[in-house]
């Protein structure tokens, strides 16, 4: 009973050992070291803004999904083209919902997802691969603007919706590698206790 009080106790010494440098260097983002608010609230951008590409026909497709809470410009959403031989018209949106915004005054937001439709064309006929520059800004509700972000995307080519990826989240990895060491530390401490009668 006692070596299994101690390999729980040291199951749960070697978990907190590992989540608790983790919290604390890791708690604050890394666009808002040095600021006062309540920073640990707020969702890192490519979190809070998840962004895709596809092309479907003559058309390239540019789906967001925004995180609850949060919110992008509709007039800071631009597309264009980064591959040489790739021309880009003007993304085409929905209209959005009307926000009277502290920082920027009165502007059409979008939350939850937006999709632009950009149409294009061709130089090469695909000689090169496929390479769009997408630029937007968001805020959280809560007070946080985040700075223009600006990503590189490669379209994939596809008829259905476009799949934006959600990144693992950090602390569920943590969590699993805190459980596997712990898990396996506590068998060596029991392995090493525990004394096999050898037969006479």
């Amino acid at each position: 009973m006692q070596r299994t009080h101690a390999a729980a106790f040291v199951s749960l010494l070697l978990t907190a050992s590992l989540l608790g440098p983790t919290g604390t260097v890791y708690a604050k983002p890394w666009w808002m070291r040095g600021i006062d608010s309540n920073e640990t609230d707020f969702l890192p951008p490519d979190v809070a803004f998840r962004v895709a590409g596809r092309v479907d026909g003559k058309v390239l497709k540019v789906r967001w999904v925004i995180a609850d809470g949060y919110y992008l410009y509709r007039h800071k959403i631009e597309v264009k083209a980064e591959s040489p031989d790739l021309v880009v018209a003007a993304p085409e949106l929905p209209p959005g919902v009307v926000k009277t915004d502290p920082y920027l005054g009165t502007q059409q937001i979008f939350t939850q997802q937006v999709e632009a439709v950009v149409p294009y064309s061709r130089i090469d006929a695909g000689a090169h691969p496929m390479q769009i520059k997408v630029t937007y800004q968001g805020c959280a509700e809560a007070g946080l603007c985040y700075p223009p972000i600006t990503k590189v995307l490669f379209p994939v080519a596809g008829s259905g919706p476009v799949a934006v990826s959600v990144p693992p989240d950090r602390w569920e990895i943590v969590a699993i590698l805190a459980g596997a060491c712990a898990f396996l530390l506590a068998g060596l401490v029991l392995r090493k206790t525990r004394k096999l009668d050898l037969p006479a």
